[in-house]
């Protein structure tokens, strides 16, 4: 380790709280930006890497003889156009009349029917959605969704038991949307009138949506319908009609994502609600599309989401107009990045790395004693058959070279042109219904500071951004680089035999391939681990052990194998390793922000992630000499061994 990170670390503290240990000075004088909700180790190599490229794409602004690819030119306008508030402020809401016009005009079901197709590919919010995905059960081809809408606020729970979040955040969100409206040219009172009646329906929708912690377990969107009693599901919408314009023909069958939802449609979405629907369309499309207008419009909208957060401010003009740029070209803009600044000496060590814990992971399982020999061995396959991707992916995704600005000098304005966008991204998602899936695609951009595995593609992928200091470095020692991405791509790993990953076979497909007495035991080593979390207070609430439940499983297996891996090498300083876990989890974040964690977020808070994993393994107690009566000391018994 070098000398300024040992400075940093407190020895003192291991004993009694690692994560305070290794943090404690960090977290007496880190600032949280005004424009964020948290700072350190995720939040701090994201901005440096928005001000790199930011600062690359002003000074490419003015060059033009460099060969890139096309949709790179069309990046570069775009976030010229979004970085224009002057032309954005001097057309204030008039680029949303003519949408608003659209809903106002609407008067009855039949209305809607008529333009119903329009509506979906240009991306008006409905009760309803429709889209095209991997099948999971036969991963290779892709099927149609049908999805519920969301909420005004977070989650359903909010809804309930009068929750106080919903007194307190409720009137926030109605003085935004109000205040919108207003500057949209609606009068005040026209507007509260508005407001009122599109929550209404919001109402009738929440007892009948999935919670967030329902949602964690996605195999249950899995429910396959029949399309024909899937269309007899709605007296007013005309599904048929409308899947019969979508796409070429109607399939037979539809997968329903939450069929509470869809069984209670008729009390929700009916003649008598119309009015308050048409209006609850009206303001969802709104405050989704305030942050392509002006000034005044773009500080409006995010009131709400920074009252969520706790952000003091919104983001800085010119860096929303970079985010909005790149979440439109993000695998352009990845491609410019992983290319200029992730170097294949790192992507070989970090392939070598991954590699070595695909081998510890293989023999853990060969030797795994509570697994059944037919369990084992499909577990063994699965992991045989994994897929790795480390840095960027071969090819720009085809969607992004469809994307044609058109600029203010032939008349286009940010608004029209995130309207095309959409469009062009709707109907190429929906151009690939019954076709062979691209199992090549990524998910991410290679300039995220991320990581994920993709169960239906088992697969792994790791993005070039999140291969740096103090996850990645050739100039750290192994050990820290095993406690850092080490940990990391053996969460990932781990993913492939969590509560939900453990559903999947070897091909992504869901498919049952344990033993019911295997299952039934996993089970239980799962239920030990929501019960480690479970309740655990945090930010003036409590730590909900089933949400978090197969992030814990992922960092468990991960932390654990990366410890192994780390023994394996030539140089081995556990001390090392265990420190530089506790500081890729180092975070500051506003209260509010970690109330609205806890309530939708499947991991746990990053002091958790730090603080509790290491417990479960028995090199962190000889590494520090963890004694009964330490603060850092978990009963033998209580440990959660599962990976």
């Amino acid at each position: 380790m070098t000398e300024e990170k040992n400075d940093s670390v407190d020895t003192s503290l291991i004993k009694d709280d690692l994560y305070a240990a290794v943090n404690g000075n960090w977290l007496k004088t880190a600032k949280i930006p005004a424009d964020h909700a948290t700072t350190g180790g995720f939040t701090d190599l994201n901005d440096n890497i928005d001000k790199t490229l930011m600062s690359d794409f002003d000074k490419l602004a003015k060059q033009d003889d460099e060969k890139r690819p096309a949709p790179f030119y069309e990046f570069m306008k775009l976030y010229q156009l979004a970085a224009n508030f002057k032309k954005r402020d001097a057309d204030a809401g008039d680029p949303l009349k003519p949408y608003l016009d659209k809903i106002e005009d609407i008067s009855s079901f039949e209305d809607l029917n008529n333009q119903i197709s329009g509506w979906i590919k240009n991306g008006f919010p409905l009760p309803f959605g429709f889209g095209v995905e991997p099948d999971m059960k036969n991963t290779q081809i892709n099927t149609l969704y049908a999805g519920a809408p969301g909420l005004f606020l977070p989650d359903r729970t909010y809804y309930e038991n009068n929750n106080p979040a919903y007194k307190q955040l409720m009137p926030i969100f109605t003085q935004m949307a109000n205040q919108l409206l207003v500057l949209a040219d609606y009068s005040a009172s026209e507007a509260s009138e508005i407001v009122e009646s599109a929550k209404k329906f919001d109402q009738e929708i929440a007892p009948h949506v999935k919670s967030a912690e329902e949602s964690a377990d996605y195999t249950k969107f899995y429910n396959p319908t029949k399309f024909a009693d899937f269309a007899k599901t709605s007296n007013t919408f005309d599904f048929t009609t409308t899947v019969k314009q979508l796409f070429e023909k109607i399939p037979e069958e539809i997968i329903v994502e939450q069929p509470k939802y869809f069984k209670a449609f008729n009390s929700i979405v009916n003649d008598a609600n119309f009015s308050d629907m048409k209006n609850w369309i009206l303001i969802k499309f709104v405050i989704s599309h305030a942050g392509f207008l002006s000034e005044d419009f773009r500080q409006t909208g995010s009131t709400f989401s920074r009252a969520l957060s706790g952000k003091k401010s919104a983001t800085p003009q010119k860096k929303s107009a970079f985010y909005l740029a790149s979440g439109v070209f993000g695998q352009t803009v990845g491609d410019y990045y992983a290319k200029k600044y992730f170097g294949p000496k790192a992507k070989s060590d970090v392939e070598r790395m991954v590699r070595s814990m695909i081998a510890i992971y293989k023999k853990r399982l060969q030797n795994n004693t509570w697994l059944g020999e037919a369990t084992r061995k499909k577990a063994v396959v699965k992991l045989d058959k994994l897929e790795l991707h480390v840095g960027y992916p071969e090819k720009i995704d085809e969607l992004e070279f469809k994307y044609k600005v058109v600029d203010e000098n032939k008349g286009g304005n940010l608004l029209e042109n995130m309207m095309a966008f959409g469009k062009i991204s709707v109907e190429d998602n929906f151009a690939k219904l019954g076709k062979k899936v691209d199992r090549s695609r990524w998910e991410m951009s290679a300039a995220t500071v991320n990581a994920y595995y993709n169960p239906s593609f088992n697969s792994i992928v790791f993005p070039a951004a999140i291969l740096q200091a103090p996850f990645y470095s050739l100039k750290q020692s192994s050990s820290e680089n095993y406690g850092g991405i080490g940990a990391v791509i053996a969460h990932e790993i781990s993913h492939a035999f969590d509560n939900n990953g453990a559903k999947f076979d070897e091909y992504g497909n869901m498919n049952n391939w344990w033993t019911k007495a295997d299952n039934e035991y996993f089970k239980k080593l799962a239920n030990k681990m929501i019960k480690e979390f479970d309740g655990i207070p945090f930010a003036g609430s409590k730590v909900n052990g089933k949400l978090t439940v197969s992030e814990n499983i992922a960092d468990a297996g991960g932390l654990s194998c990366a410890n192994e891996a780390a023994k394996e090498e030539d140089e081995t300083d556990l001390k090392a390793f265990f420190i530089n876990w506790g500081r890729i989890w180092r975070m500051k974040a506003i209260k509010q922000y970690q109330q609205l964690l806890l309530n939708i977020d499947v991991h746990a808070p990053n002091v958790l992630r730090a603080n509790v994993q290491v417990k479960n393994l028995d090199d962190f107690y000889s590494t520090f000499d963890v004694k009964k009566g330490d603060g850092m000391y978990l009963p033998e018994d209580q440990r959660v061994k599962i990976w």
